[in-house]
């Protein structure tokens, strides 16, 4: 018997190698029937949430992982290839230790086998004349130039181009571009300076704010996927400067969201266990990532055994429930 289909729409933290985690999540969440309207997020999150808004179900995005090589991720120059100062000489000339191009060109592809290449492709005809909710996708970057938050693609604008026109899989590449580990995205709108993209985790890791009413309770919840690990975490080896440096930004992205789960109860998050997992762990074997995917899948289930969403509007959104979604 199928499971009764329920809306909600769906927050995916980043966390780089650890996405698995979050499709476990999904997966379970698919089982009892929840079907997202909306989905957003950042960095290894937005490429989940692009591949749930494209029309990829949970065990399809399994698959998918688990046959991707996350050291392709490092797509090296030329500048890589000198010894010992190699990439030092690509920090300094290109701001990033690798490309960071393979991101945009994998997941570009697998849009495409389902017709998604743009953003004017996920317009949810219903909502196309409502600016927070016309685009079944948004995805977060951080513009560091500015020291701006970028909700995609409305924020594209800024920059003189259209929404509708913007690549998905750019926008992605852009919210996964972790800083110096990434060459960042330049964007440049006529007349003006060069901004630089990077990361969205630099200024939103968890967006779970994004799709709230600012006064209204909502007419179906908003599901949070956290991947987090408060009492567990790996010693990073730092040996120089390179090291050094991706340790500070992983645990600038990572340490503070670590800390804010352990202390807050969020009834609307889903908290994944990472079992130790970091971010830029590329060399992620395949019983680590079935185990971080059951994790998942374990975490949701015990969160849905005691969500309410009912008692979660009584509790945390007072105010009458109305249609939400009204054209305007």
């Amino acid at each position: 018997m199928a499971a009764e289909q329920k809306k909600a729409d769906g927050v995916f933290e980043g966390g780089g190698v650890k996405g698995i985690g979050l499709v476990g999540a999904v997966a379970k969440a698919e089982e009892l029937g929840y079907q997202f309207e909306n989905v957003a997020g950042t960095s290894a999150g937005a490429i989940v949430a692009a591949l749930v808004a494209a029309g990829y179900n949970a065990q399809e995005i399994k698959k998918i992982l688990h046959s991707l090589n996350y050291n392709d991720f490092k797509d090296p120059g030329a500048l890589n290839k000198i010894p010992l100062v190699g990439p030092l000489l690509r920090l300094s000339f290109h701001k990033g230790l690798y490309q960071g191009e393979f991101i945009g060109t994998w997941l570009k592809k697998l849009l495409a086998e389902k017709g998604v290449h743009t953003f004017g492709d996920l317009v949810i005809e219903d909502y196309q004349d409502s600016p927070k909710y016309r685009y079944k996708l948004r995805v977060i970057a951080s513009d560091i130039t500015s020291g701006e938050l970028l909700v995609l693609p409305q924020d594209i604008s800024r920059f003189d181009l259209q929404p509708d026109d913007l690549e998905v899989a750019r926008a992605v590449r852009m919210s996964a571009c972790i800083p110096l580990f990434f060459e960042p995205v330049q964007l440049k709108a006529p007349g003006k300076v060069t901004n630089h993209i990077v990361d969205g985790g630099v200024l939103s890791n968890y967006p779970i704010w994004l799709f709230d009413e600012e006064h209204d309770a909502p007419a179906w919840p908003t599901f949070g996927f956290k991947l987090v690990e408060p009492r567990e975490g790996m010693p990073r080896r730092i040996t120089g400067p390179v090291t050094m440096l991706t340790a500070l930004f992983a645990t600038m992205m990572e340490a503070h969201d670590a800390r804010y789960i352990a202390d807050h109860n969020f009834a609307r998050t889903i908290p994944i266990p990472t079992l130790g997992v970091k971010t830029t762990d590329f060399d992620l074997s395949g019983e680590k990532s079935d185990q971080l995917y059951q994790s998942g899948y374990t975490a949701a289930a015990q969160f849905f055994q005691r969500w309410d969403f009912q008692q979660y509007i009584s509790t945390y959104r007072q105010g009458p429930v109305r249609a939400r979604r009204e054209r305007i």
